[in-house]
């Protein structure tokens, strides 16, 4: 996508064929700053940090975690240390554990010397791999917003979406946002109802960043306001992107999206989740049950990051001193809540039939 004109990437690889550099996402929504990742450590750092974030690029920056950590050392001991360590960094994200199994099938029988130009090969064609899946997504979720301005005679269609599932959680394009972008594009009029997103206001700060400069009209809403929108018959759609799909339709995204999904069912507004198939965990079906939910560190919840008057990026604390605190990072929203998912071969019902009707060569798993 954009940023002030120039094509970015959120991950790639300089011209020397080595150096890895990434969008610190940190920095936004006020400076747009990359990133070099020196070594499998500093992807770690990365992953762990959200530095880098969004199930699809998390993926991406492992796999090139572990051509870094080929780079430096390609014997089958580093080899080992950079999967688990790459590998503990967060659990909820299945792409994380697709790529870096995906590396380590393409780099073990290897001798030691071809290691680093494969794990390099790899990498790229994973990033390739995802730019053209969530290109795809947006084709077909394309088809979804005709579909509904067609329905309503014309006009603007409002999408809601929570979290940020554009280009920045992917390499670009991305899940939940490309459809919209794909529709920008096409001349189809959208506007975007952004949740904050808190605690870390991924909404807000990105989403809001990416759509902005990429010129899609949208509006910032807090996380409560969803709810009322859909009952007013002001939003036309919710789209939502996804850390964990099970193989029966059930959705881990970013805590707080059961609860849209909820709204949604009580307002008759139909709710899709888009994700490329790297992001469908086959082993598991019950979400609620065997989906991992990572606890993240209770000062994202207590401070709030922000820039003052002068133009200081400080953070500011925002919680009674001394009350404990829970930070779920995600939650399951049950396949039953979910009016379709959008992948990159099609658009399906989130349950297991409508999957293997997409992917037939898992019907064995």
């Amino acid at each position: 996508m954009r940023v002030d004109g120039r094509p970015e990437r959120t991950i790639a690889v300089e011209a020397d064929g080595r150096s890895v550099t990434v969008v610190d996402q940190t920095r936004l929504p006020f400076e747009f700053v990359r990133r070099p990742l020196a070594d499998v450590e500093a992807a770690a750092h990365a992953i762990r940090a959200m530095i880098v974030r969004g199930a699809p690029l998390i993926g991406v920056t492992a796999a090139y975690g572990v051509a870094l950590a080929m780079r430096a050392d390609p014997s089958e001991a580093n080899l080992d240390r950079a999967l688990g360590l790459l590998g503990a960094t967060r659990p909820t994200a299945v792409n994380l554990r697709w790529a870096l199994a995906r590396l380590d099938a393409a780099l073990r029988s290897l001798p030691a010397a071809d290691r680093e130009a494969r794990a390099y090969a790899e990498s790229a064609a994973i990033a390739g791999e995802d730019v053209a899946a969530c290109r795809a997504i947006g084709r077909h979720g394309l088809e979804l917003l005709r579909d509904v301005r067609l329905r309503r005679g014309g006009g603007l269609v409002r999408v809601l979406t929570h979290c940020n599932a554009g280009w920045l959680a992917c390499v670009d394009w991305g899940t939940a946002l490309a459809p919209v972008y794909a529709a920008h594009e096409a001349g189809v009029p959208v506007h975007v109802y952004v949740d904050e997103t808190r605690p870390r206001n991924q909404g807000g700060a990105l989403t809001a960043f990416e759509l902005g400069a990429h010129g899609v009209p949208h509006t910032v809403i807090a996380d409560n306001t969803g709810g009322h929108l859909m009952q007013r018959g002001l939003v036309d759609l919710c789209i939502v992107g996804s850390d964990r799909t099970t193989a029966a339709g059930d959705v881990a995204n970013k805590i707080g999206t059961y609860l849209k999904a909820l709204a949604a069912r009580d307002n008759d507004v139909p709710f899709y989740v888009a994700l490329p198939s790297s992001t469908i965990d086959w082993t598991i079906r019950d979400g609620v049950v065997e989906v991992p939910i990572e606890e993240r560190d209770a000062r994202e919840v207590t401070h709030v990051r922000g820039r003052s008057a002068d133009g200081t990026v400080l953070d500011v604390e925002v919680v009674a001193p001394g009350s404990p605190v829970a930070n779920p990072a995600f939650d399951v929203t049950p396949a039953r809540l979910v009016t379709g998912l959008v992948t990159e071969r099609g658009v399906t019902s989130a349950s297991r039939e409508g999957l293997l009707a997409l992917y037939p060569e898992r019907t064995k798993t």
